[in-house]
């Protein structure tokens, strides 16, 4: 039964995808047929996040508002591509634009298919080996990266889906408004409301968002660069791109010692890249090996001790972070339009890209927010181009494009911003002055460059050599940087980094154009045009060539390395496929997140209480019965409540005061609560010392494994 429903649920996406692929062929006739695909999978998942919780605030988070979202879907494919076939046979300027666009072929494509499917492929394992597989036991496992914010979004998943309360609140604080940009989860309550499992609900609209992440950086730079190369290096960078951080991997004993051995050179590397501090004393380096392959974020590009915060894109931000997944999936493609839309003339774009800038603030606020920081950065850079041309047309032009662009936009997002995303940023600690950003440990100019490597050296070169449009269009990403230097716009200052990598997408784009243009230097012995004068390249001495492309392997290389073993290290730290004893299995090597016992008792949970059920139980992160079962906790983990900007201290403190001292408060606070059941399991009773003869006085409906469950009485 599991399979036909997961099955319907990957029907009900595939029509959502369709759809907007009919959509997109009707606003972009002109446009080749991976760019029309981009665009059209960008429709359909927008329809998806949106289309269910329109009828949602009226009916609820229902099957029947999932039926209504299909239904309009549908009928907006249809009623598209019915205004295609008129246009093609009535408009002779659209039959046109159709006759002259690029017809798709293989051989064409070779680039982005070479660039995009692998990078598809490690998404999509990382993604299937990191959410709740069940190992053997019949525990829950997770990678690395998904051991934290993986259990607050399956808890919002669950809870929107079973409570079916619009707007949602926090299971894990009843009562609180969920300010959170929470369409990111609804996606997956949907599939997870029409009866498939839960990890494919968490997972299909996750690949759908992250193949669409890909392909949509692919394209934009494609776009921007008009190079495939360009695109292909650029593309690699974000995804993979690091810095200096595998240089604390490749020491061995003997290595160290020598380099060490000199006061001086111990004094430096001390000082500069905190060796001394990053091995225990009297261990071997090889050490270091195993902490890659075992250590809790102990990788080259997340090693806090070391003052390593430059993530991994995939490993980081898009496998574990569900809003910056489905933030960057429409980003991308929001980017691309804006550069058409500026830069090629094409001020038709600006509607369309007014309407997928509307819909990002409760998909990614922080998406939005630099979408329209850049877009602020060329209006003004525009308007006083325009005055000093003192009035030129074509800016002119723009300008009124970027207006449209503009009220569209603020008028589809100003609704979410103030229903939701204000007044949870209001309650304090998401806006404040921070220099320096996440950086502890080392100077500012050290910091970036241990982090980005070359990326970061070249950065400089990079945007002093490109034309003048693109450094305009950089410039927004400079905007970005500067203000992540000096503003905290979260509680957490780490998160700067879903902004930062913004302009990182940037540098990476600018940095690869540079590569290139080395390359053919290079290639055509330093003439600079990119069509090798063949009399030019014999002269040049094979051993030179070899040399010069030799530099350039290692210097790619280089910028890889750290990403490469980030991402070996996240895919092991999963259950995964891997040789043991020379054999290749299954290795469950995962970090159980659930245990056996506590799975057992969520299906008791979800058979037989009641779905808005209210339950005491310690505040873990890993809570098994918000995670899994959608109902209501007393208070959840500060870790997620924090930084949320949600006051829940003082309910935190009173679930201590229930488990401890039930006697003088259980009666009063359960009821102010709305307790209806109390979970006692290995996680209470090793955070709380448990009054259990109190507790034993109540109703126990569920024993099993350790697992008791107690219903309250009122």
């Amino acid at each position: 039964m599991d399979i036909l429903l997961n099955l319907a649920s990957a029907l009900y996406l595939v029509l959502f995808a369709v759809s907007g692929c009919f959509i997109a062929r009707l606003l972009l006739p002109g446009d080749r047929l991976v760019r029309r695909l981009l665009f059209g999978l960008t429709a359909g998942l927008v329809m998806l996040l949106w289309l269910p919780v329109l009828p949602a605030f009226l009916i609820g988070f229902t099957l029947a508002a999932q039926l209504i979202a299909l239904a309009v879907a549908c009928c907006a494919g249809v009623l598209c591509a019915l205004l295609y076939n008129k246009k093609l046979s009535n408009d002779a300027d659209f039959a046109a634009k159709v006759k002259a666009r690029q017809r798709f072929a293989l051989k064409n494509e070779r680039a982005l298919l070479l660039t995009c499917i692998p990078l598809i492929v490690i998404g999509a394992v990382l993604l299937s080996n990191h959410t709740i597989v069940q190992a053997s036991d019949g525990s829950l496992h997770v990678g690395q990266c998904t051991y934290g914010d993986l259990c607050m979004h399956l808890g919002f998943i669950t809870s929107i889906s079973v409570q079916k309360t619009f707007p949602p609140e926090y299971s894990i604080l009843p009562g609180t408004r969920l300010g959170y940009p929470f369409l990111c989860d609804s996606v997956s309550s949907t599939f997870y409301t029409m009866g498939s499992t839960l990890r494919f609900a968490a997972l299909l609209p996750a690949l759908y968002a992250y193949a669409i992440v890909v392909l949509g950086v692919y394209l934009f730079f494609e776009q921007w660069f008009k190079r495939n190369s360009v695109a292909v290096i650029a593309t690699w960078l974000f995804f993979i791109g690091g810095g200096f951080g595998f240089f604390y991997f490749f020491d061995n004993a003997k290595t160290y010692a020598s380099l060490t051995s000199g006061s001086a050179w111990q004094s430096w590397l001390a000082d500069t890249y905190g060796i001394n501090a990053a091995l225990p004393e009297g261990t071997a380096a090889l050490d270091m090996g195993e902490r890659l392959l075992e250590g809790w974020y102990k990788t080259p590009t997340n090693y806090v001790s070391l003052g390593l915060r430059w993530v991994n894109s995939i490993a980081d931000m898009l496998v574990p972070q569900r809003a910056t997944l489905f933030g960057w999936a429409l980003l991308f493609p929001a980017l691309q339009l804006l550069h058409r839309a500026a830069f090629e003339g094409e001020r038709r774009l600006f509607i369309c890209l007014g309407v997928l800038a509307g819909a990002m603030p409760l998909v990614h606020t922080h998406s939005f927010f630099a979408l329209g920081l850049i877009s602020a950065f060329l209006i003004a850079a525009l308007f006083i181009r325009w005055i000093v041309k003192k009035g030129g047309e074509n800016d002119g032009k723009m300008l009124k494009g970027f207006l449209v662009f503009g009220v569209i936009a603020m008028l589809l997002a100003a609704p979410q911003l103030l229903g939701f995303t204000f007044k949870q940023s209001s309650a304090g600690g998401f806006l404040k002055l921070h220099w320096n950003w996440c950086n502890e440990s080392d100077s500012w100019l050290w910091f970036y460059v241990k982090n980005l490597g070359f990326i970061f050296l070249l950065m400089p070169i990079a945007f002093l050599y490109t034309k003048s449009d693109n450094k305009l269009f950089y410039g927004g990403g400079l905007l970005i940087w500067a203000l992540c230097e000096f503003v905290v716009f979260q509680p957490n200052t780490y998160d700067n980094n879903k902004l930062l990598f913004v302009w990182f997408a940037l540098t990476c784009g600018i940095v690869a154009e540079l590569i290139m243009t080395l390359y053919d230097r290079i290639a055509d012995g330093g003439t600079g045009s990119r069509r090798t004068n063949e009399r030019i390249k014999k002269a040049v001495p094979l051993s030179r060539r070899i040399a010069q492309r030799a530099i350039f392997v290692v210097l790619i290389g280089s910028m890889l390395l750290s990403g490469v073993m980030t991402l070996a290290r996240e895919y092991v730290s999963a259950d995964h496929l891997g040789f043991r004893e020379g054999k290749l299995q299954n290795i469950e090597n995962g970090y159980q997140v659930v245990s056996a016992p506590l799975v057992e008792a969520a299906e008791f949970i979800k058979a037989n209480t009641e779905p808005d059920a209210t339950f005491l139980t310690a505040t873990n992160h890993n809570n098994a019965v918000a995670m899994l079962t959608g109902r209501n906790i007393v208070c959840g983990a500060g870790t997620f409540l924090y930084f949320h900007g949600v006051d829940y201290m003082p309910r935190s403190n009173n679930v201590k005061r229930m488990y401890e001292a039930p006697r003088e408060c259980f009666a009063q606070l359960s009821e102010e609560y709305g307790v209806d059941y109390v979970l006692l399991s290995s996680w209470e009773r090793s955070n709380y010392a448990v009054d259990t003869d109190f507790f034993n006085t109540l109703q126990k409906v569920y024993e099993q494994n350790g697992v008791i469950i107690y219903k309250v009485n009122k």
